[in-house]
């Protein structure tokens, strides 16, 4: 009982590929989060600025705002293993550099600035691709523990890093916790390169079919501007997926800037100074530890409800910050930010994962992430000077109505509510698990049920499931399947039919033959006796086997 329930929880660390990788990932995490105190520590006793040090920051961020519309179509295209490799191998340069840089003096701002937006680059391809390789090392059914994992590796490193961090700095100094960062970097691409993951399938000689199974040809290579293409059309027809991306663009920008950038001001000014928002800090990196672990084994019936109602949590801390509030209420709405964080990335990526194909998943991945770094920003930047016109209630004040506002809305959508958990890919699926709730809809000719099979439910004329286009690859699979079987059933009755009509001729004059049974089945005996080949049985066959089916 221990060992199943267990197993339900974690048992994706049974996997030797999501071993490998996530030690890579969590040695990774925990050197970039030392890096960070580092670098600011090195940054500023160069005798450079506060507004030095914005930029070195802001230099991280661009890139990814530049690239990442391009970075997860090419992480589709090239490989997600191959374009992860590459990024941990740029960052570990940069850092590495960096780190000789600190060793030999004090390097210029430039410097600083340059190795910045190198390793801005690596995470702008990394982090789409990540997203997409969860589904080669991870089973479809613990998909949503592995992204809780990773929540999990997050959240500690977050909390464990920059404490560490501060104290090697401290005692050996920057360079050596910035060349630490780079020999974890070094680990990861280590863990990458050990993974044995599928080869994508050649193609041979044998019958079309789909691209990367046995027997078949690969089809045509695209270009990149092609599948940036396929990747936006995908994006664009789920709505449940646009809308979320959109909510969390703008609640970057006037909900969580805020908390991110004025909340230290106003811990320095009222909340008992650093120490008191240290420890807030580290109260909200609990709140998703906790919540990253009542997520290990949950598979609600609709996540995309539970991840919207987590978005919730996202304006409970800028709610004291605009009442003034003392510091513990400050901690407690920080406390439920985390969880609410935690939650929702965990089964708002498994989503990702479970409803988009994984040829599709990076690009798509990309597209989400691309509003929430491109516009966020822009908070970081207006933020200040909007607290020094209006006052820092006024600001927290805005944002937590929007961050209340913006959930509640996406909750209300009908396309955010009908998305259901998928555990089975979703042509084994069945019609209870796709859309159970969805209304009847009118069948189309192919969906009807047929010897037995039955019908494909949901899907009406404004798409494939759950919004998705109508040519989606999901509803070709399934239609093609359902004509491969009816077709099937079809020439067996044929033949049997063909069998029967000949054996007619020659027990012609046999009265007592004549009304034999029907060993065809039902309903589908009326469209196999146009089969051509019945044409040999010659009239009176056909009309015996009429006689026989009614």
């Amino acid at each position: 009982m221990r060992a199943e329930w267990l197993r339900s929880r974690v048992g994706v660390l049974e996997e030797r590929n999501f071993r490998r990788f996530y030690a890579g990932f969590v040695t990774s995490l925990l050197g970039s989060s030392m890096s960070t105190v580092a670098i600011a520590w090195a940054v500023l006793d160069s005798r450079v600025s506060a507004t030095g040090l914005g930029l070195v920051f802001t230099a991280t961020v661009v890139p990814q705002v530049l690239l990442l519309p391009l970075a997860g179509a090419i992480a589709d295209r090239l490989g997600r293993r191959r374009v992860m490799i590459g990024a941990d191998a740029l960052r570990c340069a940069a850092q590495a550099t960096l780190a000789v840089a600190l060793a030999a003096g004090r390097p210029p701002l430039w410097l600083f600035i340059l190795l910045a937006w190198l390793g801005g680059m690596g995470t702008a391809f990394f982090t789409p691709a990540l997203n997409a390789l969860t589904v080669e090392i991870a089973p479809r059914n613990q998909l949503a523990n592995a992204n809780s994992l990773f929540g999990l590796a997050g959240s500690a490193t977050r909390i464990a890093g920059p404490a560490l961090g501060g104290v090697l700095v401290a005692v050996a100094g920057s360079a050596v916790v910035v060349a630490v960062d780079a020999a974890t970097y070094a680990v990861s691409v280590l863990a990458l390169s050990l993974l044995q993951l599928p080869s994508p399938g050649r193609g041979t000689a044998g019958p079309p079919g789909p691209a990367g199974r046995p027997g078949t040809e690969p089809p045509a290579r695209s270009t990149l501007r092609a599948d940036v293409a396929e990747g936006w059309a995908d994006f664009r027809t789920r709505t449940w997926l646009w809308t979320d991306t959109v909510q969390f663009a703008f609640l970057n920008l006037i909900t969580w800037a805020p908390w991110m950038l004025l909340g230290p001001v106003e811990g320095h000014a009222y909340l008992g100074g650093a120490a008191v928002w240290g420890a807030i800090m580290a109260v909200q990196g609990a709140g998703a530890i906790v919540a990253g672990l009542a997520c290990l084994g949950r598979h609600p019936r609709r996540p995309m409800v539970v991840a919207v109602i987590a978005t919730f949590g996202y304006a409970l801390p800028d709610i004291p910050m605009a009442l003034h509030a003392a510091a513990p209420w400050v901690a407690l709405g920080a406390f439920l930010c985390g969880a609410g964080s935690a939650t929702s990335s965990a089964f708002t990526s498994t989503t990702m994962q479970q409803q988009i194909p994984p040829e599709r998943l990076a690009r798509v991945s990309s597209l989400t992430l691309f509003p929430a770094y491109g516009i966020g920003v822009i908070g970081y930047a207006v933020d200040g000077p909007l607290a020094a016109a209006l006052g820092p209630a006024t600001v927290f004040g805005v944002g937590a109505v929007y961050g209340l506002l913006s959930s509640a809305v996406v909750l209300a959508l009908p396309a955010v509510r009908a998305v259901r958990w998928r555990d089975k890919d979703p042509v084994a699926s069945t019609p209870e698990v796709l859309e159970p709730d969805l209304p009847e809809l009118k069948p189309e000719p192919e969906q009807m049920r047929v010897a037995g099979l039955p019908l494909l439910a949901g899907r009406g004329a404004q798409g494939g499931e759950r919004g998705q286009p109508c040519d989606h690859r999901d509803d070709h699979r399934d239609r093609q399947h359902l004509r491969e079987v009816e077709f099937g059933r079809e020439r067996d009755d044929a033949e049997r039919q063909r069998d029967s009509a000949q054996g007619q001729g020659e027990r012609r004059r046999d009265p007592r033959c004549a009304q034999g049974p029907a060993h065809h089945a039902t309903g589908l005996g009326r469209q196999a006796q146009h089969h051509p080949g019945e044409a040999r049985g010659g009239d009176d066959a056909q009309r015996a086997q009429a006689d026989r089916e009614r």
